[in-house]
């Protein structure tokens, strides 16, 4: 069985969503970041970079969503959650989940959880929301990232918009696409089962 290690409101959802939506057989265990729980011999042994998500499977641990995410989709290819099928159609799959990991994450967390005030949270937060706008105009085609047929994609995405709205960031007046697409992503059961099981509610 899969063992998906999370903390509840992090990345991690993205991952946690796309085991409930692929209806995969799992398992999680929380790892309570605050309390410095990564840094257990335990949980360095399965990911020795210390951070969420993290997933045991049958042949090893694998860690990052985007890997994660490539793997649930080729494990439950009948689902349709990623375009397993189609080598291009996939390439475009990776590379939107790579660009949330490796741009927009590091961004708006550093806005949202790096302990910045005043000009300097100012200076991280414009180039942070210029990654929401590209989003917004290029990268999202309406409603879900890819069109018509919701992916994984869909509920990684729908992680950062959860957090920016939290922070008061996702203006619908700015944002209108990025807003319709949590709404929507918030309103699937997978993604309400996934929430409950972390103690969370829609934002």
């Amino acid at each position: 069985m899969l063992k998906l290690f999370i903390s509840p409101g992090a990345c991690a959802m993205a991952s946690h969503a796309a085991l409930e939506e692929a209806g995969a057989e799992y398992e999680t265990e929380v790892v309570n970041l605050r309390a410095g729980e990564q840094k257990r011999p335990e949980f360095l042994a399965v990911n020795p970079a210390g951070s969420t998500p993290a997933m045991l499977t049958d042949e090893g641990p694998l860690t990052q969503n985007t890997a994660i995410l490539g793997y649930i989709a080729q494990r439950f290819p009948e689902r349709g959650l990623a375009p397993v099928d189609d080598a291009y159609r996939f390439a475009r799959f990776t590379a939107f989940n790579a660009f949330l990991a490796s741009s927009v994450h590091p961004m708006i967390g550093k806005v949202l959880f790096g302990g910045l005030e005043g000009e300097a949270r100012q200076q991280a937060l414009d180039p942070a929301l210029t990654k929401y706008e590209l989003l917004e105009r290029s990268l999202v085609e309406g409603p879900w990232v890819f069109g018509d047929s919701y992916t994984h994609s869909d509920g990684y995405l729908a992680v950062f918009e959860r957090w920016a709205r939290q922070a008061g960031l996702l203006d619908p007046a700015r944002f209108p696409k990025l807003n319709a697409h949590l709404d929507a992503v918030q309103q699937r059961p997978a993604y309400r089962r996934m929430l409950e099981q972390e103690g969370l509610e829609p934002v």
